[in-house]
C-alpha cells in the first residue's frame, strides 16, 4: 500500500476484492454522476456524486470509521481525492483511494457492470435462472385480459411508476405488499396472478415471493414487463389509480405472518428484541434500520430511529439504500409479513438482517416525524438575495448577473428561472471557465438552495483564488421554490447547460418514449448478468 501526496492511502483492487470476499464492512464509492456511473462500475460500487457528498454522506454511511474506498474520473481530473477531502472534513477516518481507479480495477481483471441497482437486477436473474420462475409473455397476458379469463394483474412498482404506464386492468401492489395483500386481491384460488414491473427483477422477485409464500393461485410473472409489453405492439394505460385494499381480513393476515415467517426462516433471517436492538451497534458495525411499510404508513407513525424504505424498492435498490456491503440491517413493519418478506431477499443477497421476533404493538409506532437531516454547514458563508430582489435585477437586464442552478437537470428542464444556467455542483469551475459568460454578481440556486448553499461556498473560494474578491457570489434565499411559490416567470427546456445532463441515467424502462432499440439492449444486458455474476465471483448470492 501506498500513499498519495494528500495522504490518503492507495489501496489496490486485490485487498478491495479480499474485503468483500470476506464479507469486512467496505463501502467502494464511486463519486462521478450517475451517468457516468452506469455506464461501467464493479458490483458493489455505491454511487456517491463528489456533488452530494455533504448531503447524503452522513445519512448514508452513518458510522464515521466506516472502510471507505474512493475511485472516479470526470474529464480528465481525478475526483476521488477531491471526495476524500471532502469526506475527511465531515469526520470520515478511515478513507482509502482505489489504485488505478476505474482502469485499475479493469487492468486487473475485475469485471464491470452496466445500469444501476446492479447487485439487485443481477440477483433477480439468478433467482429465475436457479428457480425457473414462471412468467407468460405479453401476447399470452393480453390474450386472458382482454377475453375476461379469472386473472388479475398486480404491478410491483412504486405508484407513480404505475401511474406513468400500466397493463390495461393491473392494480398497483408495490413489492413488499404483494404476500400480504394477494389474498384480498385473488381469494378464489384459482385465479391466474400475474406480476408485472417495468422490466424483469421486479416482476421476478413478486412473482417468486408469491411461489415462496405458497399462495395456492397459479402465478406468473408479465415476461420483460412494460417493455415486452410495449416491445410486442400493445398499448398502454396511462395515469391508473387501482389499488390494493387498505385493510385485511384477519384470517389473510395470519395465513400471510406464516407464510413469511416460514419464508424468512428459511433465508436465513435472524430475528432479535426491539429492546436489543442496540446490541448489534458493536464496534466496527454498521446497522441500518428501516420501516418497509409505505410512505403514508410510515408518516402515520413509526419506531424511533427507522428510516422510510418500502420492501420492494429497498430489494430493488439496496446498494442506494445500504452502500457500505457487510452492515447489518434491520427491518421492521406492523404486520410481521413485509418486513420477514424482504429480509427474505436480502438474507439471500448476503446481508445479515434481522426481523423483530415479535410483531411490534401499535403503540410502539410513536414517531411521525421523518429524522431530521444533518447536513454541515458549507465552507463558507455567503449571503442570500431574495427572489423579489433578483426578479428586479435580472428585469434591468444587468449583464452583470448570472444565475447558476444546480438542482438536478430534470428540474431545470422542466422549469427554472428565466435566463438561469445549468450546471453540476463538481464541474462548476469548468463551467464557468468555459460556458457562463464572465459576471460581476453569480447567483446559485437549486429546488431549496441547500445544494446551493454548497456551490455557492465552492464558487467564492475559488474566485478567491484567483484573485477575483469583487466578484459578488449570492445565494437565492429559498431557492426555485420560493422564487416559483412568488408568483414569477418561469422557463423551460434545455435553454442553457454549461455542463453536460450526466446527473441522470436515463433508465430504458421509464418513461413512455424509449427508442425500442433501447429496451431490447437493455433485456439483452438483464440476460447477461448471470454470467457477469459468475465471472465476479464476489457477490454471495443463494437461493432458496
Amino acid at each position: 500500500m501506498t500513499t498519495t501526496a494528500a495522504f490518503f492511502p492507495l489501496l489496490p483492487v486485490a485487498a478491495v476484492r479480499e474485503r468483500l470476499l470476506a464479507r469486512e464492512e467496505t463501502a467502494l464509492l464511486d463519486v462521478r454522476e450517475e451517468d457516468p456511473f452506469a455506464q461501467e462500475h464493479p458490483l458493489w460500487a455505491a454511487n456517491l456524486p463528489l456533488s452530494r457528498i455533504e448531503i447524503e454522506a452522513w445519512r448514508r454511511i452513518p458510522r464515521r470509521d466506516t472502510f471507505i474506498v474512493l475511485y472516479g474520473a470526470h474529464g480528465g481530473i481525478d475526483l476521488a481525492p477531491l471526495a476524500a477531502r471532502t469526506l475527511a472534513s465531515l469526520g470520515y477516518a478511515n478513507l482509502h483511494l482505489l489504485e488505478g481507479g476505474l482502469e485499475g480495477w479493469r487492468a486487473a481483471g475485475g469485471e464491470l457492470f452496466r445500469d444501476v441497482n446492479v447487485p439487485s437486477k443481477s440477483f433477480g436473474e439468478l433467482v429465475e435462472h436457479e428457480r425457473h420462475t414462471p412468467s407468460l409473455s405479453a401476447p399470452e397476458v393480453k390474450a386472458l385480459v382482454e377475453g375476461k379469463a379469472n386473472v388479475v394483474v398486480l404491478d410491483a412498482r412504486r405508484f407513480d411508476e404505475y401511474r406513468t404506464m400500466s397493463i390495461p386492468s393491473a392494480t398497483s401492489v408495490p413489492g413488499a405488499e404483494l404476500v400480504l395483500r394477494v389474498r384480498e386481491l385473488a381469494p378464489d384460488p384459482t385465479t391466474q396472478v400475474i406480476v408485472n414491473c417495468a422490466g424483469r427483477t421486479r416482476s421476478i422477485i413478486g412473482t417468486q415471493s408469491l411461489v415462496n409464500a405458497g399462495i395456492p393461485n397459479p402465478v406468473a410473472a408479465l415476461r420483460n414487463g412494460t417493455i415486452g409489453w410495449k416491445l410486442a405492439g400493445q398499448l398502454l394505460d396511462h395515469g391508473a389509480d387501482r389499488k390494493a385494499p387498505a385493510t385485511v381480513s384477519d384470517a389473510h393476515r395470519a395465513q400471510a405472518q406464516a407464510d413469511a415467517r416460514r419464508v424468512a426462516e428459511k433465508a436465513g433471517v435472524r430475528r432479535i428484541a426491539l429492546d436489543a436492538l442496540h446490541t448489534l451497534e458493536a464496534p466496527g458495525r454498521t446497522v441500518y434500520r428501516f420501516d418497509v411499510r409505505t410512505p403514508e404508513e410510515y408518516e402515520a407513525g413509526h419506531l424511533p430511529s427507522f428510516a422510510s424504505a418500502p420492501g420492494g424498492q429497498l430489494v430493488q435498490e439496496t446498494d442506494h439504500q445500504v452502500p457500505v456491503r457487510g452492515a447489518r440491517i434491520v427491518l421492521a413493519d406492523d404486520d410481521g409479513v413485509r418486513a420477514s418478506m424482504s429480509a427474505s431477499w436480502l438474507a439471500q443477497m448476503g446481508w445479515e438482517v434481522y426481523v423483530p421476533d415479535t410483531v411490534p404493538p401499535a403503540s410502539a409506532f410513536t414517531e411521525t416525524a421523518a429524522p431530521p437531516p444533518a447536513h454541515p454547514p458549507a465552507a463558507a458563508a455567503v449571503a442570500e438575495i431574495s427572489p423579489t430582489e433578483l426578479a428586479a435585477l435580472l428585469k434591468k437586464q444587468q449583464i452583470g448577473t448570472a444565475v447558476i442552478d444546480v438542482t438536478t437537470s430534470a428540474n431545470y428542464v422542466k422549469r427554472h428561472i428565466p435566463g438561469a444556467w445549468y450546471a453540476i455542483r463538481a464541474q462548476l469551475a469548468q463551467a464557468v471557465d468555459a460556458a457562463i459568460p464572465p459576471a460581476q454578481r453569480y447567483v446559485l440556486t437549486c429546488g431549496s438552495s441547500l445544494l446551493a448553499r454548497y456551490a455557492a461556498a465552492d464558487l467564492r473560494l475559488l474566485l478567491d483564488a484567483r484573485g477575483e474578491r469583487d466578484v459578488e457570489v449570492l445565494v437565492l434565499a429559498g431557492g426555485n421554490a420560493a422564487w416559483f411559490a412568488a408568483g414569477l416567470e418561469a422557463e423551460t427546456g434545455e435553454t442553457r447547460l454549461a455542463t453536460p445532463r450526466t446527473d441522470r441515467y436515463r433508465r430504458p424502462y421509464e418513461g413512455t418514449d424509449a427508442p425500442a432499440e433501447a429496451m431490447q439492449a437493455y433485456l439483452d444486458w438483464e440476460y447477461g448478468l448471470v454470467a457477469q455474476l459468475g465471472r465476479d465471483g464476489t457477490h454471495h448470492f443463494h437461493v432458496i
